[in-house]
């Protein structure tokens, strides 16, 4: 039996040392039973696609289980059908304004340094384009399924397990157990379901396929041999002509099927299995995003799954998705309740502690599950409700809202250890840059690229006309981050090289060529707006805070790179960039350059506080009067907000090794921010708040900062443990500098931690309880030569080489 010293309870100090020395023996430092099942279940079919569907998704493919009895509705998406774009009957022009662009922003900007600010009415009149052919986000249809009547049922139970991203409906009708699975093969590309029964000759149903009257549908049908119907559906939205296709496939064991008025007939089989293949023409492409017609494509892919089967199709879906997911484990001490989610969700903070630690693990795992199944190489990035919608006009277009939305669906991507979904977000923002570019020169700025606050997957990069939500020429750099983190965690120097730095060295170039001086020969960035409320100005702390830190990270790579024209280009910015960190007469961190902030404001956007997170400036330990100035403005703004709002300041209090209040902030997500079925509620659904929320458990317990031009990594080790966690144990985290984490503690204190390491790195660990006590061994268990200063334990680390941090002893 494995086990962990967090599980064991009431044992005297002596025994306490001899227990941890049996530990320490053991190669596996896991939990001394398996904790409980990562499992979401409702004991009823959904009656709200919103708030009970259980979501299931490829990254291009996503489906939501609602689990009918006699009539079920399998909705499903394909991430590229769009409406909008090249194409669209309202006309397109990439949300790019008219010539004279240039001289109307620089009306705008002399007014502004002269005077200061403007109301957002104002500059929006001026500046403001309306959003002409930016389109939605579409259902792709409905499998409408329709069974034969059962009777009355019992022992429902509709489920989303989240390690083996299966779902399953079962139910008992007299005698006979009816069971359903489904689950969405990335490898193969095909959704896929299993109709099961425990007697034979129990299943019968008929299926057919239906769309939103927004399209054209062409229908064709193929009744094979050994039980096989095939329905093929073809069209193309009428809005923009794109061209879409989708084969859908039952084959049963026993039984028989028709085929009538497009819809496929089972009759009295064991079983039938159920293979989805759809596909638009869609191709990531500026300036016309067209490739060919799907239907090759389509149909390939619906015989490769066809020849394989279901169980084959199974197993390579659970090695394909358990190489990812279970990467990181986690376990609080909790107890599973067997209560269904809805019903988990409403006990939450209502009487046990173990199963309130088992919702927030679910919580934490569902958010790295969603990700998994909302973004994979080759398809589009994860938008605002990752792969799933139901709608023909979903909120905020189901789009990329690239002010907070899009980076924060990634922030998990890194440190709960599942690099590869980000890489739909880095081929995305590579697709951007030519219509960004083209962008930059109509705005007057003829070298690099830029995006404002939203897009689409047509290339939208220009504005919009909302007032207080459409300027964000910042939004590139953001994304900068995001990029260049990939790096950061993965030491990977190709990635750096062919795509980081050219996207970087992009937009920087973009920022030399945009920033403006005011009298004091201050560079600033004009005009600036702090979102998504207050005046238009110049400088606002966001804007500065988030150009100066893609110029600090440019210059380093220029300099890296041999790029000497561009590092003293950067360097001459530098020295009088305003750096947009200013504490304000009642000890807040300034959201303005003005001392404008009202202690009373507690709007959903932090964004003056970006250098404390995701950016790195701000740190207790380096700058402790800016992170108490942080601590003020967060303070002041509350623990309200939408969904993603407090995801956000989860990770902000984490910084500030607040892990209490970030916990508190958990649990106000959790009970008044999370729909029944565990996705986030801004309102309506938005499913940034899932992924802001797994990063920031991932915040509390493992933080890290890499310094590549000193080869040195700063690891702090349960910086924020809540004290709700006493005991818990967490494997897999990944920290910068290439560096993979495992930890255990007991009574809120560090008793043991793993640490692997991918590069030689002279690496500096943090832990609150100091480094006096502490012993670093190898694999091999020879001993490491370290240093303690300070609280700061030191060494260098060997390439692919595993260490363990000892305590020597704990009470």
């Amino acid at each position: 039996m494995q086990f962990s010293i967090s599980r064991i309870k009431n044992v005297p100090p002596l025994l306490h040392v001899i227990a941890m020395g049996l530990l320490f023996v053991s190669a596996a430092h896991a939990v001394e039973a398996d904790p409980p099942a990562l499992t979401l279940y409702f004991d009823k079919p959904a009656s709200d696609w919103e708030r009970e569907g259980l979501p299931l998704g490829n990254g291009a493919l996503g489906i939501v289980v609602m689990g009918g009895v006699e009539r079920d509705r399998l909705q499903f998406n394909e991430k590229s059908l769009w409406e909008g774009g090249p194409g669209a009957e309202e006309g397109y022009h990439f949300g790019r304004p008219a010539n004279d662009f240039p001289q109307k922003l620089a009306a705008i900007q002399q007014t502004l340094l002269e005077k200061g600010s403007m109301k957002p009415e104002a500059v929006a009149g001026v500046l403001g384009q309306p959003m002409t052919g930016y389109g939605h986000y579409q259902s792709f249809g409905n499998l409408d399924v329709e069974f034969h009547n059962p009777g009355p049922v019992s022992e429902y139970r509709r489920s989303l397990d989240l390690e083996s991203a299966l779902a399953q409906v079962s139910f008992r009708a007299g005698e006979v157990q009816y069971q359903r699975e489904y689950f969405v093969s990335y490898p193969q590309q095909v959704i896929v379901n299993r109709f099961t029964a425990s007697e034979a000759g129990k299943i019968n149903f008929k299926l057919g396929f239906s769309a939103d009257p927004n399209r054209s549908l062409e229908f064709q049908t193929e009744q094979g041999a050994n039980n096989l119907g095939i329905l093929r559906v073809r069209g193309a939205l009428n809005n923009n002509g794109l061209r879409f296709q989708s084969d859908i496939a039952i084959l049963s064991e026993g039984g028989k099927i028709e085929i009538k008025n497009n819809e496929i007939l089972v009759s009295e089989a064991n079983s039938a299995d159920i293979f989805v293949a759809a596909g638009t023409n869609y191709t990531p492409e500026y300036p016309h995003y067209r490739g060919p017609h799907p239907a090759a494509r389509v149909e390939k892919t619906i015989e490769r799954a066809l020849a394989l089967g279901y169980e084959k199709l199974r197993e390579n879906h659970l090695q394909d998705y358990q190489a990812l997911f279970q990467r990181v484990k986690l376990d609080l001490v909790s107890q599973n309740p067997e209560l269904s989610v809805d019903k988990l969700l409403a006990s939450y903070g209502k009487g046990s502690a173990q199963f309130d630690r088992h919702l927030e693990t679910l919580l934490f795992q569902f958010g790295r599950y969603l990700l998994i199944a909302s973004s994979r190489a080759g398809s589009l990035p994860a938008n605002l409700q990752g792969v799933w919608n139901h709608s023909t006009r979903p909120p905020w277009n189901a789009d990329y809202h690239v002010n907070i939305n899009l980076q924060m669906n990634y922030w998990p991507a890194l440190s709960t250890n599942l690099s590869e979904t980000a890489e739909p977000l880095y081929a995305f923002i590579e697709s951007l840059r030519p219509s960004a570019e083209d962008t930059a020169r109509i705005m007057g700025i003829n070298q690099g690229w830029t995006l404002f606050l939203n897009t689409n997957i047509y290339g939208y990069t220009g504005l919009i006309e909302w007032p207080t939500a459409f300027w964000q020429p910042e939004a590139a750099a953001w994304l900068c981050r995001l990029v260049y983190d990939h790096y950061l965690f993965t030491g990977d120097e190709k990635f750096l090289r062919e795509r980081a730095y050219p996207l970087m060295k992009g937009t920087t170039q973009y920022w030399l060529a945009s920033l403006r001086q005011n009298a004091n020969g201050e560079w600033l960035v004009v005009p600036s707006f702090s979102p998504e409320h207050g005046d238009f100005g110049v400088g606002a702390a966001m804007s500065q805070q988030i150009v100066s830190e893609l110029l600090n990270n440019t210059a380093l790579l220029a300099d890296k790179f041999g790029d000497k024209k561009l590092q003293h280009a950067i360097q001459a910015k530098l020295k009088k960039l305003d750096r947009g960190l200013r504490i304000g007469h009642w000890g807040q961190l300034q959201e303005w350059r003005e001392d404008l902030d009202d202690p009373e404001n507690q709007h959903r956007h932090v964004s003056h506080l970006y250098a404390l997170h995701p950016g790195l400036t701000i740190n207790p330990s380096t700058t402790p009067e800016l992170a108490a100035a942080a601590r003020t403005s967060l303070n002041a703004r509350g623990d309200g907000g939408t969904g993603w709002s407090k995801a956000w300041k989860i990770n902000m209090w984490a910084r500030l090794r607040d892990g209490d209040r970030a916990h508190r902030l958990f649990a106000e997500q959790i009970k008044h921010s999370t729909l029944p079925n565990l996705w986030d509620n801004h309102p309506p659904f938005q499913i940034d708040g899932n992924f802001g929320a797994s990063a920031g458990v991932a915040e509390l317990l493992l933080q890290s900062r890499f310094a590549p031009d000193k080869n040195r990594v700063e690891l702090a080790l349960l910086p924020a443990l809540p004290a709700a966690w006493p005991d818990g144990e967490v494997q897999g985290l990944l920290a910068r500098g290439g560096f993979t984490v495992n930890l255990s503690w007991q009574k809120n204190r560090l008793i043991h931690a793993k640490i692997q390491s991918a590069f030689v790195r002279d690496l500096k660990i943090e832990t609150l309880q100091g480094c006096d006590n502490l012993r670093v061994v190898t694999k091999n268990k020879k001993p490491v030569k370290v240093s303690c200063k300070a609280g700061w334990l030191s060494f260098r680390t060997r390439k692919n080489t595993d260490y363990e941090i000892r305590i020597d002893s704990f009470e």
